[in-house]
């Protein structure tokens, strides 16, 4: 079953990039006052839209944590579960995270920690204690060559790793806010997701 997603996918990615290529392509032979294309000038914006494609990371969930700040229960710790889209190397040290929430605006940026979980609660883990408000880290679930943890890089759809935040206290999120988050990768799609905190009825959520 795994396989078969796997390929449905690669076609998938395959058709689109077809497609965005063949866009890419009719607008330039369309738009070029020369009446004419090189043919690297193709070969150039096929890679680039397949990079495109393929640098996609999906991000199978979203975790948060209340802890109590100023005497209120409020979410600081975010991890989110993210693996490539397609087996393909993808550099999360040149990863940059935007988050927003409405008045203030971050930019985090890799703080060269990345461990592999091993005690069983990934809020708990010391990891977190090299986390400032301005950066982001890596907690690896699985990936079979050690290629986060050794290299950063993510390089297999097997592989999964939580991309985890402590929020600084002035953007902490208390129940009903909302919080933009975008991913900048070097090469790919860029990715918005909106989290809202729902009542801390538990310690550990889920952002729907």
């Amino acid at each position: 079953m795994s396989n078969m997603r796997t390929s449905g996918i690669t076609v998938l990615i395959l058709l689109i990039s077809m497609i965005l290529i063949a866009m890419t392509v009719s607008s330039v032979l369309t738009d070029s006052s020369t009446g004419s294309v090189n043919e690297e000038d193709i070969d150039q914006m096929t890679q680039e839209t397949i990079d495109e494609i393929s640098s996609y990371l999906q991000i199978r969930d979203q975790k948060g944590k209340f802890y109590r700040i100023d005497d209120e229960l409020k979410i600081n710790k975010i991890a989110l579960l993210i693996s490539p889209l397609v087996t393909q190397d993808i550099d999360l040290s040149h990863l940059t995270i935007q988050i927003d929430d409405g008045d203030d605006i971050n930019i985090l940026t890799y703080s060269s920690n990345a461990t592999t979980e091993n005690s069983g609660c990934v809020f708990e883990d010391d990891i977190w204690n090299e986390l400032n408000g301005q950066n982001f880290g890596l907690i690896v679930i699985t990936d079979q060559d050690e290629s986060i943890t050794e290299f950063d890089i993510i390089n297999d759809c097997g592989d999964n790793a939580y991309l985890i935040i402590k929020l600084p206290n002035n953007m902490a999120m208390n129940k009903r806010d909302k919080l933009k988050l975008t991913l900048f990768p070097d090469i790919g799609i860029t990715r918005t997701i909106i989290l809202e905190a729902p009542l801390p009825i538990n310690p550990t959520i889920t952002f729907e």
